[in-house]
């Protein structure tokens, strides 16, 4: 009986590298044809990176990685290698080449394109409209489809069934949010057993800009049954043998297990802060760190993701800094073992306060005044930054970003902001979560039980100014990411003058988060290139 042993390479790409993302695909097809596999199958895109965006509008760039792509295929053996490529050069098409014997046997061109959340391939590419080919590989039928293919009904994996196919291979970029896991295997397992074809489904991994690649690459025989899951957020090469008849055995190795939902977020946010800063050619990262829960939430993913030694803590009290707050912020550093120093900002602030003066004459001090303090520690961050060469972290949380919490061009400098599509009752739980899978205390207990305050004024505490966030974060949450109006809200049963109040404050601060830095999206809707809302906007619902 005939027996495929396919390999999914669950490789981690950078966009534009494609001499690095040609090796990293050979040498990932070395272990693949090392350990007796008759067919490798990489990631949507492999060679170019996903997504590549406007580079695939330069005419050169298309056709250097077609000429990437024929590189490759000249290295292929008796192992078939399916990957993911740009064709062009005039209309293009995002498709995946079937490699063997030293050349392209077969190009396979997506036919359906994602144009929502994240997504917008119609950009960029032309639907294929290929009829279904199959493709005999270890004395097995193989289909190929890409990603999108999977998810719309009416895509091609019952016809490629129809036609013969005893296995369908898909390769993938399918982008992170938290329950993507769920949602997408459930997907994939309903083709499969419509199609009655096993499916193997290689997803990327690794982060990219403010989007992450959780892996989890699967295989689900043909009643619709997972039969293999290969780790998240880690590179991985899973091997399983297809039969003819249609059973799968996975090989060496059992169903890798999703993880609990504050790991998993945090595991998101460390890969997409580690692939930022390493993908951009920094080493090191400095943050301002207050004491307060958001930094040290930041700081110990830092420390995670490109290691201690290579995050600074900058403190930066002001004359309305409590002890507890330099304190709090040095027991971290100790307790993470990173290296932080302080710098005072008393003596900028007077200077500021003496400059304004003038034009301040006869005014009571309000926001103007309070700001000012946390542009003064932007300015020192970014002095350091210059001088080291290191790569400043914001620290601001969603809750903060969108009602405009935050001050423009004090806290929210930065180059990236890891926690920017975080709420601040999960900045609570990620760090309690952190510290009980340290086995002990990285985030001072202390830091989790003080009230929040930015410390900008006297005795100053957010809920001061904000509702309590246990009930902020639910009425963000239904407005951000549910796309509820202000008057849905209200039938829903939260208060409403307090629906009014907080949906001012959400469109209202539109302008700052237009000009704040990417991070790292873990919600189905993040700011940005997810929520793309008018700045000049009077709709409220």
């Amino acid at each position: 009986m005939a027996r495929l042993r396919a390999a999914a390479c669950q490789i981690n790409t950078v966009v534009g590298d494609l001499d690095g993302n040609v090796e990293r695909i050979l040498a990932a097809l070395a272990e693949a044809e090392a350990a007796g596999a008759d067919l490798a199958v990489f990631p949507e895109l492999a060679v170019t990176g996903y997504p590549p965006e406007d580079l695939v509008l330069k005419p050169g760039f298309v056709a250097d990685n077609r000429a990437a792509v024929e590189k490759l295929a000249q290295q292929t053996g008796a192992c078939a290698a399916v990957v993911g490529f740009v064709d062009g050069p005039h209309e293009l098409y995002n498709a995946a080449a079937v490699c063997a014997g030293g050349e392209v046997r077969g190009v396979y061109r997506k036919r359906h394109l994602p144009n929502y959340a994240v997504y917008d391939e119609e950009r960029y590419f032309a639907a294929g409209r290929d009829e279904p080919v199959l493709h005999e590989i270890g004395g097995v039928a193989v289909g190929v489809a890409i990603c999108e293919d999977v998810w719309d009904p009416e895509g091609p994996i019952d016809a490629l069934a129809a036609a013969g196919a005893q296995l369908v291979v898909i390769p993938n970029a399918s982008t992170y949010h938290h329950h993507k896991l769920e949602i997408r295997e459930r997907i994939v397992a309903a083709r499969a057993e419509s199609a009655g074809c096993p499916i193997l489904y290689v997803n990327l991994v690794g982060g990219q800009d403010e989007v992450v690649y959780d892996g989890a690459s699967t295989v689900f025989d043909r009643s619709g049954e997972l039969v293999a899951r290969a780790p998240q957020f880690q590179e991985d090469v899973m091997f399983v043998d297809f039969e003819v008849d249609g059973a799968v055995t996975p090989v060496g190795g059992a169903v890798s297990s999703p993880l609990a939902p504050d790991p998993e977020i945090y595991a998101a946010l460390v890969t997409g802060t580690r692939d930022y800063v390493t993908k951009n050619g920094f080493s090191d990262v400095a943050i301002g760190l207050s004491g307060g829960v958001d930094s040290s939430l930041v700081a110990t993913i830092a420390a995670d993701a490109v290691g201690a030694e290579h995050v600074h803590g900058v403190l930066m009290p002001s004359r309305f800094s409590s002890d507890h707050s330099v304190s709090d912020a040095e027991q971290l550093s100790a307790n993470l073992g990173i290296d932080h120093r302080v710098v005072p900002i008393e003596a900028a602030h007077a200077a500021f306060e003496e400059m304004l003066a003038p034009s301040f004459d006869g005014l009571e001090p309000d926001l103007a005044e309070e700001n000012v303090q946390a542009r003064i520690r932007g300015i020192v961050l970014m002095a350091l930054a210059n001088k080291f060469g290191w790569l400043v972290l914001a620290t601001g949380n969603k809750s903060e970003a969108a009602v405009g919490y935050s001050t423009l061009y004090g806290d929210t400098a930065g180059a990236y902001a890891p926690i920017k599509d975080v709420y601040k009752t999960r900045v609570y739980s990620l760090c309690r979560s952190r510290n009980e899978a340290a086995g002990r205390e990285l985030v001072p207990d202390s830091v989790l039980t003080k009230a929040p305050s930015a410390e900008l004024r006297p005795d100053q505490r957010d809920d001061d100014s904000l509702p309590p966030y246990d009930l902020l974060d639910g009425l963000l949450s239904a407005y951000i990411e549910d796309d509820h109006t202000a008057g849905e809200l209200v039938d829903e049963g939260f208060d409403e003058a307090l629906v009014r109040r907080v949906v001012r404050m959400v469109d209202q601060a539109e302008y700052k988060r237009r000009q704040t830095p990417p991070g790292v999206r873990v919600t189905p809707k993040a700011f940005g290139r997810d929520r793309r809302l008018p700045i000049t906007n009077r709709y409220r619902g």
